[in-house]
């Protein structure tokens, strides 16, 4: 019965892809937070790793604002993971979401949940390396 109610509401809105989108534009905010740890901690370090100091200190020199998010890199990895957490919420919950049954517009709703979940793997890989350059790492080297 749950099922048909839930059916019914989405035949009767203007537009039946809007929830699968609205899905799609959490896992991009949580792309943008993941890429951020990216920018702040894994990218310098990467660059230190290879031996391209000279190459960060001029990416330093235009960009000064890296300083000053790698001072709040703890916050930023749990604003981070917090978007993450519930961009995985959202996508636990869209994956029970029924779509309609018009053929080209089922065709987008399995589409946008194909890129949402691809979006969301790419953004908590992101987050991955961004921790294990930021915290993991360190800790071995200083061994």
């Amino acid at each position: 019965m749950r099922q048909y109610r839930v059916l019914e509401k989405n035949t009767q809105n203007s537009s039946p892809i809007d929830i699968p989108n609205n899905y799609r534009k959490v896992t991009f905010i949580s792309l943008f937070a993941s890429s951020g740890t990216i920018l702040c901690c894994a990218l310098p370090a990467l660059l230190v790793a290879i031996g391209a100091g000279a190459s960060l200190s001029s990416f330093l020199g235009v960009f000064p604002q890296i300083i000053w998010i790698s001072q709040f890199k703890e916050y930023i990895f749990i604003f981070a993971f917090a978007l993450i957490i519930v961009a995985g919420v959202f996508q636990w919950n869209a994956r029970k979401l029924p779509c309609p049954i018009n053929k080209e517009i089922a065709y987008q709703c399995l589409r946008a949940r194909k890129i949402s979940m691809r979006i969301y793997i790419f953004s908590v890989t992101l987050l991955s390396v961004g921790f294990i350059f930021t915290f993991i790492l360190p800790i071995f080297m200083a061994v």
